[in-house]
């Protein structure tokens, strides 16, 4: 049972006026609804809320003009019983427990949207009626309805009917609740995904749209704040997973074996309120996390089933439950929960006494589409696994669909949308709070390490990727671009004043890292590995093809040069040899000039998935990164590494990992690169051991530990 924050006794005097009105629905509908408007009318201007709710009004005619009307889309019409049917399966992975007593028709809303949301998993619903004898549930196919012979109250028939259920996670719902599309399975993501999860609740919505609540705060007094409550649910502060300190029992889903070790419902708390708070502490007693999933949204029609007077009837027992709950966790109250109001930015996420770091990239990594993406998810997950709490913000503040999810499904709050706070607005208020911002890219770093500097005492971390200036001054050298040269050169000035103005910065090799150290004497430079694996091939045996895979992402300039460079010097030489040599070109946004070079034997496969790329890896001869210019280390060139593909590369695509030659071929003209892959091509034996022995040269540099312990040291700026 959900308790929502405090409520005056102006609101009571409000919720009985607008029960008369309810009264009249039957008689005179219209008049009832003129009656409730105008209550509501002469309320808000009394209390001087009416701009709010005109502001909120104004919005939500204008999303239904704009968007379509499924965004939240509340059951209004009744629901004939005879015809619901919902899924029930034998063995049933989620057991739905909906208690309820009074109110069918709310009921029979929030089963028809069960029958219409439920998705694949299998599920059971068990109905509890609490002595109510509601004969219209009778009719309702698919479900589990258990009568109580007496009255229970909401947490004996939750108790009871969790013992009933067949499912492994148990989930609570409210009778006034309406859950909506793909609302259960990110759920019991979150069991899956991390084992330390006790329970996990829903992001609660209004009928309207506004937020209900994201996740509950409890403080020291034991009050209870529904954070967010009557805020936009889109705001980037609502919309990622985070830990809390409980979730409301109308929409709160445990495991069931856990929910029984407990014992269930602590009775203490019977007929209701507080008891779901009280789970949640006890499961953080034994180490799980209450956890908030903002994909899983319900529709909550607040205060149906007990009002919201809380002096009167069952919703008394609020006030009585809240002084009982401080009794009984006065000491974990005292030491690990704030005063009432202060520091919601820490305690909405449990983030006292941890580390906060804040990123800043130019946009949300794409891991699936460039290099840098991927180095920088790996540092994100470090960053988390090293128990930090992460925020991300995309220079350009664009929201990047499944790919920002990705970050919010990883407990990262992301900040995005045309109308948030600017940067120095948000670091004004937050600075204080930050023991870490990491910086990414020349550009985004030029543009917000002043700010940083004017709000925050946080060290600043900048993330170089590369030798920018290196590499444009390469590409300048190879295509004689004299403008280039003269951008390269502006760069490494560019880059040496950001040296100086970071605490330190990271680079992804000794020797980059080495170059910017003589070139800024006095700043704090470091190395790091940049990208880690979990898995590296098995033995693997020569394939019997003659395909050669270039593969990279075609937004960066160098891999254009070196795509055309190939296909046009080198594979004629090859297929001298090997007539039957084809070249497969992968990669995203490929270029207009590498578009050009399909031909007969040459084929382009623009944005494949990582599965189709592991493919490419499986089925592949002969793995080339003929790059001329470039800086720090390939991912491509460890991508074939690690997966055991033999590989042909050119010195610059072996930057920055000294013994790759003794692996693989690295060669710099065109005759001895068609060479090294004629080898490949033709010699089964030698394939096979190049293939061992990248394996292990990847296995020993690019782990996740290996990455993890790199990271973690480069990033004290305690240490010189």
């Amino acid at each position: 049972m959900s308790h929502s924050i405090g409520v005056s006794a102006f609101d009571a005097a409000l919720w009985r006026a607008l029960a008369f009105a309810r009264s009249l629905n039957g008689r005179s509908p219209r008049v009832a609804k003129q009656l409730r408007r105008g209550v509501l009318l002469l309320w808000w201007t009394v209390t001087l809320q009416l701009h709010v709710h005109a502001r909120y009004w104004l919005r939500a005619r204008r999303l239904r003009r704009i968007a379509p009307a499924a965004t939240v889309a509340p059951i209004l019409e009744d629901v004939d019983p005879g015809g619901l049917v919902l899924p029930l399966a034998e063995q049933p992975l989620v057991s739905l427990i909906i208690p309820t007593f009074g109110q069918v028709p709310f009921t029979l809303r929030c089963l028809a949207s069960i029958a219409r949301n439920s998705g694949p998993l299998p599920i059971e619903t068990i109905v509890i009626d609490d002595a109510a004898g509601a004969t219209e549930l009778d009719l309702v196919r698919g479900i589990r309805l258990v009568r109580n012979d007496t009255n229970l109250g909401f947490l004996h028939s939750c108790n009871k009917a969790a013992a009933l259920a067949k499912g492994r996670y148990l989930c609570f719902l409210n009778n006034d609740t309406q859950v909506l599309e793909n609302w259960l399975e990110p759920m019991v993501a979150l069991f899956r995904q991390r084992p330390d999860t006790g329970a996990v609740g829903a992001k609660l919505l209004y009928p309207d749209g506004r937020l209900q609540e994201a996740g509950g705060i409890i403080w020291q007094d034991a009050s209870g704040w529904n954070f967010g409550r009557l805020e936009d649910p889109a705001k980037p502060a609502y919309n990622y997973v985070r830990e809390v300190d409980y979730c409301s029992g109308a929409a709160l889903m445990v495991q069931r074996e856990t929910f029984a070790e407990l014992g269930g419902f602590d009775p203490r708390y019977a007929p209701a309120y507080y008891e779901d708070t009280d789970l949640c502490f006890r499961l953080r007693r034994i180490g799980l996390k209450t956890l908030y999933q903002p994909a899983a949204r319900v529709i909550h029609y607040e205060g149906i089933s007990h009002g919201r007077d809380t002096t009167v009837g069952i919703k008394s027992y609020q006030v009585r439950n809240r002084r009982l709950f401080a009794e009984v966790w006065a000491d974990e109250l005292t030491r690990t929960h704030g005063r009432n109001g202060e520091n919601v930015f820490r305690a909405r996420e449990r983030s006292q006494g941890r580390r906060v770091a804040l990123v800043v990239d130019h946009y949300v990594p794409t891991p699936d589409r460039d290099a840098g993406s991927r180095t920088m998810i790996s540092c994100l997950e470090i960053l988390l696994e090293a128990g930090w709490v992460v925020k991300f913000w995309p220079h350009n503040l664009a929201y990047s669909p499944g790919y920002t999810e990705a970050l919010q499904a990883m407990g990262i709050e992301v900040f995005h949308g045309p109308g948030h706070p600017s940067f120095e607005a948000w670091i004004k208020e937050a600075g204080k709070e930050l023991d870490m911002v990491l910086v990414s890219r020349p550009d985004v770093a030029e543009d917000v390490i002043p700010v940083i500097r004017r709000h925050a005492a946080a060290p600043v971390i900048y993330y170089g990727h590369d030798l920018h200036f290196r590499r444009m001054g390469l590409q300048a050298a190879v295509t004689s671009d004299n403008a280039l040269r003269r951008a390269a050169e502006l760069m490494r000035v560019r880059e040496c004043a950001i040296w100086r103005q970071a605490d330190v910065s990271l680079y992804l090799s000794e020797e980059e890292a080495q170059m910017a150290a003589a070139l800024q004497p006095g700043a704090r430079i470091r190395a790091v590995i940049p990208y880690c694996f979990d898995q590296f091939a098995d033995r693997r045996d020569a394939p019997t093809n003659q395909e050669i895979v270039f593969i990279a992402g075609f937004g960066h300039p160098p891999n254009e040069d070196a795509a055309v460079w190939f296909a046009t010097d080198i594979l004629p030489l090859i297929r001298t040899e090997v007539p039957e040599a084809r070249l497969s070109i992968i990669g995203s946004n490929p270029t207009q000039r590498v578009r050009a070079l399909a031909r007969d034997g040459v084929t382009i496969d623009a944005d494949v998935t990582d599965a189709e790329l592991q493919a490419a890896y499986a089925r592949a001869r002969v793995a080339v990164v003929p790059l001329r210019c470039g800086a720090g280390v390939k991912l491509k060139v460890v991508e074939a590494l690690r997966t055991g593909l033999p590989l042909v590369t050119t010195p610059v695509g072996a930057q920055g990992l000294p013994g790759l030659s003794e692996v693989a071929s690295v060669c710099a003209d065109p005759a001895t690169f068609a060479a090294a892959v004629v080898t490949l091509a033709r010699d089964d034996l030698e394939w096979e051991k190049r293939s061992l022995q990248q394996t292990a040269f990847a296995r020993a540099r690019f782990s996740r530990r290996a990455m993890r312990e790199s990271l973690l040291a480069a990033l004290d700026v305690r240490t010189a």
